[in-house]
């Protein structure tokens, strides 16, 4: 039989008390002096989709009430706007969450590098794998609005133009996809989930996608302010192949934006894909 010897213990003196009450003054101190230096940072994070949604949903929606549409229920109008907003958000995720790994501390895009394949045929593997994500992740979109509403409420579609429709998606899912590899390859990634949640809010609550751009006559500095962003011409298009009812911005207009949107866009990021494979 073994005797196991216990030793009581001892309290902690009161000087390693003070040192400890000290240490955590002190980090908490420098806790609030980080806070107080990104200050105003948070705050536009933090308010800034408040006063996106204040601003869509108490400024524009009353002013541009009675260009809804009348009898249009708005799962009608919200439906083309609701897929495209999908498919660019699945998009954009898809190439900037692996992107961002890759590009990380463990350069797993080297193994990807030595494939045989060009560095800008490499991001446009990227650009056309993440294009074809977001089409199959907005297919979703569909059933739900249609199962989803209010009774007499269900959305009224009507595509008279199929090959329309088709060029429509594929557009805005390349458009999106090379919008999401050259942010992926411009944001740092410790700021990139912030900034991501920012944009797309921001692109989402003035991107037309509940309401139609035509609708916005009344104030007219909006109606001009969003066409700088590209979610305007997806969610139009989509409204013009699906509910032409509902008014839309004309054909020439958004297949315009999306193929040279698409094009611009793609060069930038295929650039810089390829600079910071290198780098």
């Amino acid at each position: 039989m073994t005797l196991t010897e216990t030793r009581p213990t001892t309290p902690r003196a009161p000087s390693s008390r003070r040192a400890a009450w000290h240490a955590y003054v002190a980090l908490t101190a420098r806790d609030l002096h980080v806070l107080r230096r990104n200050l105003p940072a948070l705050l536009l994070q933090v308010g800034l989709q408040p006063l996106l949604f204040t601003f869509a949903f108490a400024y524009v929606m009353p002013s541009i009430g009675s260009g809804l549409g009348g009898e249009t229920s708005f799962s009608t109008i919200l439906l083309p706007g609701l897929i495209a907003s999908t498919l660019t958000l699945q998009s954009i995720m898809s190439v900037t969450g692996p992107l961002a790994a890759e590009l990380g501390p463990g350069r797993e895009i080297t193994d990807r590098a030595l494939a045989p394949l060009s560095l800008r045929a490499l991001g446009l593997q990227k650009i056309t794998s993440s294009a074809l994500f977001g089409l199959v992740s907005s297919l979703v979109v569909v059933p739900v609005v249609r199962l989803v509403h209010a009774p007499g409420s269900a959305p009224e579609t009507h595509v008279g133009n199929w090959p329309l429709l088709v060029l429509t998606l594929v557009l805005s899912a390349l458009l999106a996809a090379t919008l999401g590899l050259l942010l992926g390859t411009a944001i740092d990634a410790s700021a990139f989930g912030a900034l991501l949640g920012l944009l797309l809010a921001a692109g989402t609550m003035l991107g037309c996608v509940y309401y139609p751009w035509t609708a916005l006559d009344s104030i007219g500095w909006v109606q001009i302010a969003t066409l700088a962003n590209p979610l305007v011409y997806m969610s139009e298009g989509l409204r013009a192949a699906l509910t032409p009812s509902t008014g839309h911005m004309p054909a020439w207009a958004y297949l315009t934006a999306l193929t040279v949107g698409t094009a611009a866009l793609g060069h930038l990021a295929l650039r810089r894909f390829a600079r910071r494979v290198q780098g």
